[in-house]
């Protein structure tokens, strides 16, 4: 039985392409009204107008870098003035990058850690008591196949999905008994600009995943009546991850080094 998302309100972070504007489409067709953040605001002007003409949904647009120190807070004002209260939330916005750490630029690394780790921690931590007061409240954070293993090469993007893996499964423990469904959503190579942006292919040239398939991915986990905690897309990978765990921790580095070297030299 799926989840009831008629009146509902999801606010999505990084929604301005791939993952998130797919997760936008999925829960309008659902019957949610949406709060959409990135910072292209032409972008999300035209996916909310999308949205609204086909679904028939409210969508309020809030053109945003997550990555400034005072972002969030401007968001939760912004709602708050417009008394919007939200049942759902999408913490999808990241980039990675692709480099040895040593040749890392650091601000670029602040940057990163700011979308991936904090602007996660302080959306969850502002909006967490309207989500759990809601009938059926979504929390979604997307982490990836690289938080289950350190990835050379792209060390700051593995150890912050490995954060956001860590802290959703804590909350989906401490949510339960709410009226909360949390979900950490780990995708594999997907074909969405974080390539472009992070400077590398699809390591190991593997065929890529759609958003379309993530997204429908993670509403199917939220839609069965016992939810994980969190979820990997794509059998391949959920076997991969059974298989990692007979592995020592020195040779998943290893073989997650030849993979991530491998992309580089392909790029």
């Amino acid at each position: 039985m799926s989840l009831d998302h008629q009146g509902a309100l999801t606010l999505v972070t990084g929604a301005s392409s791939g993952i998130g504007a797919e997760f936008a489409r999925q829960l309008a067709r659902r019957g949610s009204d949406l709060v959409l953040v990135a910072r292209r605001a032409d972008r999300l002007e035209a996916l909310a107008a999308e949205l609204t003409g086909v679904h028939g949904v409210a969508v309020t647009v809030l053109a945003c870098d997550l990555t400034a120190p005072s972002a969030v807070a401007r968001v939760a004002a912004e709602l708050r003035e417009r008394r919007l209260r939200l049942t759902g939330l999408v913490n999808n916005a990241g980039f990675g990058t692709h480099a040895p750490f040593e040749q890392e630029n650091p601000e670029r690394l602040r940057s990163e850690i700011a979308l991936d780790v904090q602007a996660v921690v302080e959306l969850t931590r502002t909006f967490i008591d309207d989500l759990r007061a809601a009938d059926c409240g979504i929390l979604i954070n997307v982490a990836s196949m690289a938080a289950y293993t350190p990835v050379p090469g792209m060390a700051v993007y593995g150890a912050a999905k490995a954060f956001v893996l860590s802290l959703t499964e804590a909350l989906w423990y401490e949510c339960r008994g709410t009226g909360l469904h949390v979900l950490a959503l780990s995708p594999g190579a997907t074909g969405t600009e974080f390539f472009d942006t992070a400077g590398t292919e699809a390591a190991g040239g593997q065929r890529l995943q759609t958003p379309r398939q993530v997204v429908e991915t993670a509403l199917r986990a939220l839609d069965r009546r016992n939810p994980p905690p969190s979820i990997a897309v794509g059998r391949t990978n959920r076997l991969m991850l059974t298989l990692g765990r007979l592995a020592s921790r020195k040779r998943s580095v290893m073989l997650m080094g030849r993979l991530t070297a491998s992309a580089a030299t392909t790029a």
